[in-house]
């Protein structure tokens, strides 16, 4: 508990006992011998004033600032009405049982508020810099990028960077929501946020700390609550028209009766007053909020960030998501996985492919190097000329080679064997001759089957897959995970397009996700109903795009957020159909003079609790 719940949980005790001493003697008759009405009502006063000194402040302050229809109001004019009937004990006990009511609620607050500001709790104090042989703490956003900081073990990461020396044990639970540990060794990447295990690191600063990771995802927590899903957004209009609506009705149920009948003004107050206390919306607007708030943090505690309840909304209703294949459902990894020499060796065709790669950045010469396993010797290389959408054509050994795709073999008038295999197909000739193929794959993500399985469990109608990849490496893969459509040998914009497609087949209340992670994916992650980037290798603009961010990159947890989101729209239109329906009631029986303040504490304070405690259940995965 902080420290005002204690102040408050303190006064609710203190005003308790007094008014259950006071209600004891009322009922045993002790005060029948008091001659003076005003006594009883001095008396009765202590504990409405330690109980409710509070609520008539801020009502008379919203007042002062024309905010005059609000709950405080509404408990302010109903005890005030009760005291003025000479209903003392009901007047004490409509107030205690509202600071009852107010306590519940804050602490249920705070509760979902957990996990959320456990994550709050990632951002870093300090950042040791090394100066003449010591170590000095500096502030995080006073470190420039390129230079080295040192993590002693317990500390936490305070940039994003890459270990230049050291091992140890990552704790990334914070951010991803995942128990074990990573490992981290010289040329492995860290993110800030996490925390050093064992070991000593030495960190090469990769970006300043307004772009580092921990930067962001405080501004994402931050700004989540100013996204209202459309349920949110009618309870607060509702709010806004409903209490003085009701406020108006009880006025005119205080005085028209009385006024038509030519007495009774006694009876008629109380069942106004009756009628305030009932009225008050406390269970709907703390209730529906509260119940959004609980499945962000719900989905916080898996490492899933849901940037508004809106899009937690919109997640509720997806019916299909579109992935991009590499990064999100593959590991972006390609590695050679066959070699099919023709006139030569597998050694010969490798490393006359490795020499013609060797200037190359392009991931695919990556892998090809990588499986070649020397350093190529490029002295034996000349200038290498780049066909555009094709390959290109090196000298190598004096030799004219052709390293490319098969549109680059038919465009040069070299006779080849198509290859079959799944996989991106490097064709390589010499002098005008095949030498054969290398087919380079990427490997599919761990749990990227399970993720498109559970999806469709939870109810996802279509998975779509889109990759600028070759038709038949794409079907390969969708074969494998289940996808149910694929789109290949996209461009950028081409993405875009489909998606667009796609979201104009849809029904009215159906919902289009799609997932990704490089920087060409934000603006169709921006165009998608439901934006989902990739944590923790994804860009920082595909991040930024994005609705909801998976932390650890496990698209096995889309799933989890759609049953979490699911769960908690279940809950806040319960707690709508049941505050409305019981206030209904109550407020009926109450402007019949059927129902007494107890009764109408019952329909305020009671429906909360309950409407609360049915709103708690959202935070539970």
């Amino acid at each position: 508990m902080t420290k005002k719940q204690k102040n408050t949980l303190v006064r609710i005790l203190v005003s308790a006992v007094l008014f259950l001493g006071l209600f004891i003697c009322e009922h045993a008759g002790v005060f029948e011998s008091i001659s003076y009405p005003w006594i009883l009502f001095v008396i009765y006063l202590v504990p409405y004033l330690i109980i409710g000194y509070d609520i008539i402040y801020k009502a008379a302050r919203n007042i002062s600032h024309g905010q005059i229809f609000d709950e405080n109001f509404l408990m302010m004019i109903a005890t005030f009405g009760a005291f003025g009937v000479r209903e003392y004990s009901e007047a004490v006990a409509v107030m205690l049982f509202y600071q009852v009511g107010e306590l519940f609620q804050s602490y249920a607050v705070g509760k979902s508020r957990q996990s959320i500001s456990d994550m709050m709790d990632i951002f870093p104090e300090y950042a040791n810099i090394e100066i003449d042989g010591r170590l000095e703490q500096v502030e995080p956003d006073e470190v420039a990028v390129g230079s080295i900081i040192v993590i002693k073990p317990g500390e936490r990461i305070p940039l994003d960077g890459v270990v230049t020396e050291g091992e140890s044990l990552i704790d990334t639970a914070a951010l991803t929501g995942e128990s074990v540990p990573r490992k981290a060794a010289a040329g492995d990447g860290v993110i800030s946020g996490c925390v050093n295990g064992s070991g000593t690191l030495k960190v090469r600063v990769s970006k300043e700390f307004d772009d580092s990771t921990v930067a962001k995802i405080l501004e994402l927590v931050e700004n989540a609550s100013s996204k209202k899903a459309k349920v949110e957004n009618f309870i607060t209009r509702f709010a806004k028209y409903y209490t003085p609506a009701v406020t108006i009705g009880a006025v005119l149920l205080a005085v028209l009766p009385p006024l038509l009948s030519g007495g009774g003004w006694g009876e008629w107050i109380q069942r106004a007053c009756i009628f305030l206390v009932i009225s008050c919306p406390c269970a709907l607007v703390i209730s529906v909020p509260l119940g959004f708030f609980g499945g962000i943090g719900a989905a916080s505690k898996i490492g899933v960030l849901v940037k508004g309840s809106n899009y937690l909304e919109a997640v509720a209703e997806m019916t299909t998501i579109v992935f991009d294949k590499t990064g999100t459902l593959t590991k972006g990894e390609f590695k050679v996985q066959e070699i099919l020499p023709e006139g030569c060796t597998k050694e010969e065709l490798l490393e006359m492919t490795a020499l013609g790669e060797g200037f190359s950045n392009h991931p695919i010469a990556g892998s090809i190097k990588e499986a070649y396993g020397k350093e190529p010797d490029m002295n034996r290389v000349g200038q290498a000329e780049e066909i555009a959408g094709h390959g290109i054509c090196v000298p190598v050994d004096g030799a004219e080679v052709l390293i490319g795709n098969e549109k680059l073999m038919k465009a040069k008038g070299i006779a080849f064997a198509p290859c079959q295999s799944p996989g991106t197909i490097v064709y390589v000739a010499r002098e005008g001759k095949s030498c054969g193929a290398i087919v380079i794959s990427d490997s599919v993500k761990d749990g990227a089957k399970e993720a498109i399985r559970d999806m469709k469990q939870v109810g996802v109608k279509k998975c779509v897959m889109l990759t600028g990849d070759r038709l038949k490496a794409a079907e390969a893969a969708a074969g494998e995970l289940g996808i149910d459509e694929v789109h290949a040998e996209l461009l950028p914009g081409d993405k875009v397009s489909i998606v667009e497609q796609l979201l104009a087949a849809q029904k009215e209340k159906e919902r289009l996700a799609f997932a990704g992670d490089g920087i060409n994916d934000a603006p169709v992650l921006t165009r998608a109903d439901i934006g989902i980037a990739m944590g923790s290798m994804g860009s920082d603009a595909a991040i930024e795009a994005a609705d909801v961010v998976l932390m650890d990159d496990d698209v096995r947890k889309i799933a989890s957020v759609v049953k979490i989101s699911r769960k908690t729209l279940r809950i806040v239109k319960q707690n709508i159909v049941f505050a409305l329906g019981v206030k209904a009631l109550v407020l009926i029986l109450g402007a019949f003079g059927m129902a007494n303040m107890w009764e109408a504490v019952f329909a305020d304070v009671g429906v909360s609790v309950i409407a609360i405690l049915n709103a708690m259940r959202a935070l539970k995965e």
